[in-house]
């Protein structure tokens, strides 16, 4: 008998959610997602093992608020993804968590109608219905592993998860990340530190045993085999750390720990002082440090949206624009596909030559 006085003291309530299987047979994948989902991780195991000499592009909006109008993105990307495929394989950023310093709208599972009723099934639903359609287009996913019963939900549908860099150093996202079917990013300390990084790939490379739930919302031990493909995300910290410099600090810290040197710098956040103008400059400096002959840098992150900059979510909700970010700000579509073109005909010949 539960005792009130003991247990629950500050829960106002309790919703059950349906179990990841039933939301799963809910909505379903098809052989065109689970195609592209599989294709999305071979192809960048490949680029972290250097079996394949193209880049990964990590691209889209800070985070999800609008489906139409990230259906719109998610078309036009991959319309560009088609024409630089040959140089970069281009994975959609599809983040529906947001990690939170204080308070704040936590991203589309937690409250996907922006209006703090938090109706988490319908997030999960719609989240994993996009993800569904993001996928027959043909365009891997990317999301950030943030609450710990996700991956359960949508993970199926993943190709590319980070660990960011409020969550790097948890015991919990470590050992998750080391059980995850996806390679994963770790993401360095929101003050530049390193370790959170380096040292959650090195446990994360590792076997575990934790606490989750079943498909069928049972609780369970999970063992995990070790994910062979954690690598480093620069994104910056009380400097940008995306220069020559920085970037072999990070190889050398790499190498030191025994890891692959395996690189992806994240253009935006600290790297950009959050100022999305300055993300063509950061990815710029990446393009001249490959061309230069920097071989552990295997990719680099974009936040873009259809529209440039960023909005404050507004009382009055018709005021919304669906293309601009409720986050951090973006760069627009047009400096996005511009980008994409330009990185992969710098890229074009590196990637030939090392065919």
């Amino acid at each position: 008998m539960n005792n009130p006085l003991l247990e629950n003291v500050n829960i106002k309530s309790i919703v059950l959610l349906p179990t990841p299987a039933e939301l799963r047979a809910q909505v379903p994948q098809t052989a065109a997602s689970a195609r592209t989902v599989e294709r999305g991780r071979a192809a960048i195991e490949r680029i972290l093992d250097r079996d394949d000499p193209r880049f990964m592009a990590i691209v889209g909006p800070c985070s999800i608020h609008n489906l139409d109008a990230a259906g719109e993105y998610a078309r036009r990307l991959r319309a560009i993804a088609d024409e630089v495929a040959d140089t970069i394989l281009v994975v959609m950023r599809v983040y529906f968590e947001k990690p939170r310093t204080t308070v704040g709208w936590k991203g589309f599972i937690n409250d996907p109608y922006l209006n703090d009723t938090f109706r988490i099934e319908d997030g999960l639903r719609m989240a994993r219905r996009f993800l569904v359609s993001v996928a027959e287009l043909g365009l891997p996913a990317a999301t950030e592993v943030l609450d710990t019963l996700t991956p359960q939900y949508i993970g199926d549908l993943i190709s590319w998860a980070a660990i960011g860099a409020r969550t790097a150093e948890a015991q919990t996202h470590r050992e998750i990340a080391s059980g995850l079917s996806t390679p994963v990013g770790f993401k360095n300390g929101t003050d530049g530190s390193l370790d959170p990084a380096i040292n959650g790939i090195a446990s994360s490379v590792g076997q575990h045993h934790f606490l989750g739930v079943t498909d069928d919302g049972l609780p369970a031990v999970f063992a995990t085999a070790g994910n062979a493909y954690s690598h480093v995300v620069l994104r910056g910290g009380r400097e940008p750390n995306y220069d020559a410099s920085h970037v072999a600090e990070c190889e050398r810290r790499l190498k030191a720990a025994h890891l692959p040197m395996n690189v992806v710098v994240d253009c935006s956040h600290a790297n950009s002082h959050k100022r999305p103008e300055e993300q063509g400059a950061v990815l710029r400096d990446l393009l001249a440090q490959i061309e230069a002959g920097n071989r552990s840098i295997r990719g680099f992150m974009l936040e873009s949206f259809l529209e440039p900059g960023a909005q404050t979510i507004p009382q009055d909700l018709r005021r919304l624009r669906p293309g601009l970010s409720v986050t951090d700000a973006c760069i627009g579509w047009d400096e996005t596909a511009a980008l994409l073109r330009e990185a992969a005909e710098r890229l074009a010949p590196v990637a030939a030559a090392r065919r």
